[in-house]
């Protein structure tokens, strides 16, 4: 079914306040309240709510074998335009769905979206002032606030996108392991002795209360796709490809959004020399710029999640006129997205008995990296069309292992169960391979154990009292507080 031109809730194409956006969702849920809600997954350094709109036929509730997938805008304050296409998605699946759309409304009825418009409100807020308050411009008549990144930063000048756990380091760390993973990496006990921003937390905390399956985060300053990882293997290396053991379908979910978008698979959009290395739209993180502590590759090394950032333009802040055009560049897709939450396989895991099983791992062969079971046995594996091994495995179960294949016209997931027979008292499965490094999963559950972030990061009840202040640990802390980990690669070895 074709897009419709206009939905009947008017869309402001002008950059609104913290408050009129919160206004914005709000109405959006008293239109829509059999299938949209607000919710908060905690506060800015100054207090704002980081609020979250969903949209389901179920809204508040995760539903068994239904997708998960969210939309994260405006990470750095001054980078706008991602902010406004969310709230004006909002808008759109609202009034669409109200009006009757067919595919609005199949993608609402079969997904869970969440969608969190601003991550760094306060910063936002800053670059807002800063553009007001800004009379003069450069030669090429941007706005000097624009070029001195006012806003990028959180209210503690926080990089949010730097500010996450160094997860791929671990990675790489581990690579030379013979059955080393890449999934679901412990966050590190030393991390929380360091500046976690509220907003940092409140991601993290959030990513692991909901089975996410994919995601995005909206950027600005260029106009491309980028998967992970973003982090070099090399330290001294900035511009290195470094993908994933997911990389096929890393590329191929980001050249969903890249080509359903308007501009960005034209490589004649790019903005100068900046994604030198890009094809289609798309570029390895690290190739395009190497840096350690991004969101997308801690979602990816920690959770079940698979997330791509994506820079919406070359001028992070347009003016007002601009967003218009950049609604109709990125609406279909913004739709294209969600529907690649469907793509690969979806399961349940049992024993015998018809019991779930929670905390099983499913495999892909060649694949270095698998996806856990939650709460109800369920999981959900991204995948690109072809043949693929997939098996499933639990402590005490024999491995079971399934032939799929995917064809290239199949864009819904298709179900694959299993079911594990218990393994005898003292055997081990036939192949089966027990990893000599992964940290059990009382070690992934452990986070912030020693309330470092409560202690130094919460606000004072009273205005008498001071908030504890710490001393900044040296760039080398890192490496000695973590109890058993591998000497850091710097090292010189005799």
């Amino acid at each position: 079914m074709a897009l419709s031109e206009d939905p009947s809730t008017r869309m402001h194409f002008s950059y609104q306040t913290y408050t009129q956006m919160t206004n914005i969702l709000k109405r959006t849920v008293e239109r829509c309240p059999h299938i949209a809600k607000t919710y908060s997954i905690g506060q800015s350094t100054e207090g704002r709510d980081l609020l979250v709109i969903e949209f389901s036929n179920n809204p508040g509730q995760h539903e068994l074998l239904e997708p998960e997938m969210k939309y994260v805008g405006n990470m750095h304050g001054d980078e706008a335009v991602g902010r406004q296409m969310l709230i004006y998605l909002a808008q759109y699946l609202c009034s669409e769905y109200l009006q009757g759309n067919e595919r609005i409304q199949g993608l609402v009825n079969s997904t869970r979206i969440h969608i969190l418009p601003s991550m760094n409100p306060d910063g936002y807020e800053a670059a807002v002032a800063a553009q007001q308050d800004s009379g003069y411009t450069d030669d090429e008549g941007q706005s000097a606030a624009r070029n001195l990144n006012i806003g990028r930063t959180n209210a503690q000048n926080i990089d949010l996108n730097r500010n996450f756990p160094d997860l791929t380091s671990i990675a790489y760390q581990r690579r030379r392991s013979k059955r080393y993973r890449t999934d679901h990496i412990p966050i590190p006990d030393f991390y929380w002795f360091g500046k976690v921003a509220p907003e940092t937390y409140a991601v993290m905390k959030w990513l692991r209360s909901i089975p996410f399956v994919l995601s995005a985060s909206f950027h600005g300053g260029d106009l491309v796709v980028s998967y992970p990882y973003d982090l070099s293997k090399h330290p001294l290396e900035h511009s290195m490809l470094c993908p994933t053991p997911d990389d096929k379908i890393f590329k191929f979910i980001s050249k969903i959004y890249a080509t359903s978008h308007e501009r960005m698979s034209n490589e004649n959009a790019q903005c100068g020399s900046s994604r030198r290395g890009s094809k289609y739209g798309i570029i390895n993180g690290a190739l395009w710029s190497s840096f350690a502590g991004g969101m997308q590759d801690f979602n990816y090394l920690h959770t079940n999640c698979f997330e791509v950032t994506v820079s919406l333009g070359c001028d992070k802040f347009p003016p007002e006129e601009e967003l218009f055009n950049s609604w109709h560049e990125n609406t279909e897709a913004l739709l294209a997205f969600i529907e690649a939450a469907h793509r690969g396989i979806k399961g349940v895991v049992t024993d015998e008995e018809g019991n779930v099983i929670k905390g099983a791992r499913v495999s892909v062969r060649g694949i270095r990296h698998d996806i856990s079971t939650g709460e109800n046995g369920e999981y959900w594996r991204l995948l690109t069309p072809g043949i693929h091994i997939v098996s499933a495995h639990a402590p005490g179960f024999v491995r079971a292992v399934k032939k799929v294949h995917l064809p290239p016209n199949m864009h819904t997931a298709g179900r694959v169960d299993f079911s594990l027979q218990k393994a005898q008292a003292g055997t081990t499965a036939e192949g089966e391979e027990v990893d000599d490094w992964l940290p059990s999963m009382g070690t992934y559950e452990r986070f912030d154990p020693y309330n470092q972030y409560q202690r130094y990061a919460s606000r004072p009840t009273d205005s008498s009292e001071s908030r504890e202040t710490r001393l900044e640990k040296p760039w080398w802390w890192e490496y000695f507080m973590m109890p058993g980990g591998p000497p850091p690669t710097w090292l010189l070895k005799l």
